[in-house]
């Protein structure tokens, strides 16, 4: 069971990877002092080929000419994930939200974070809120729903994955496969 939840865990992982980041573009930026923007759009760039510390440096830049652009805070929070610092990333998230508390991106990726340090009522708490935002975010249900199969409350893990299917939201079939045989007899 430890290695099909290690496995399943692998696998949300990967697929969390692909949202973590809510990025406008993803082509490298002109920058000119004093964008903001650019900076957020060009961290973002250094996000998705991996440069995690480049696409830092470019979210503080973009967070010191424009301090209230929660958008930064958020991007920043998801390298700091992807760098397991989860403490700042927590942080940045929390930062985000406090500017912009319909971010619902900011409340997911903090939910994951919490997933991360092993908290999980606060990560519940976070995608009851993204939910409660956006009712149609279909990976939060599906984060909900990991959480609560990491609980061993398979029931609920289920309603949540189905909701996120419902929602068109890909469900990793190694994850099925594990909830359908920790379920028992619940139909996954």
């Amino acid at each position: 069971m430890k290695n099909n939840l290690s496995n399943s865990f692998r696998v949300v992982l990967i697929f969390a990877c692909s949202i973590l980041f809510s990025c406008a573009t993803t082509r490298q930026a002109q920058l000119k002092s004093g964008d903001a923007e650019a900076y957020n759009n060009r961290g973002c760039a250094y996000c998705q080929i991996g440069q995690y510390d480049q696409a830092i440096s470019d979210f503080t830049k973009a967070i010191q000419i424009n301090p209230r652009l929660a958008q930064a805070y958020n991007n920043r929070g998801a390298a700091y994930l992807y760098e397991t610092q989860y403490d700042q990333a927590i942080s940045d998230f929390s930062k985000a939200i406090e500017i912009d508390p319909r971010l619902t991106h900011a409340y997911n990726n903090r939910g994951w974070a919490y997933i991360k340090k092993w908290q999980y009522d606060r990560a519940i708490s976070d995608f009851d809120k993204t939910i409660e935002i956006d009712p149609k975010f279909a990976e939060a249900y599906f984060y909900r729903g990991f959480v609560y199969f990491l609980e061993e409350d398979y029931e609920k893990s289920l309603v949540d994955v189905i909701t996120a299917q419902q929602l068109g939201y890909q469900i990793p079939l190694h994850f099925l496969d594990d909830l359908r045989k920790a379920a028992g007899g619940l139909n996954a």
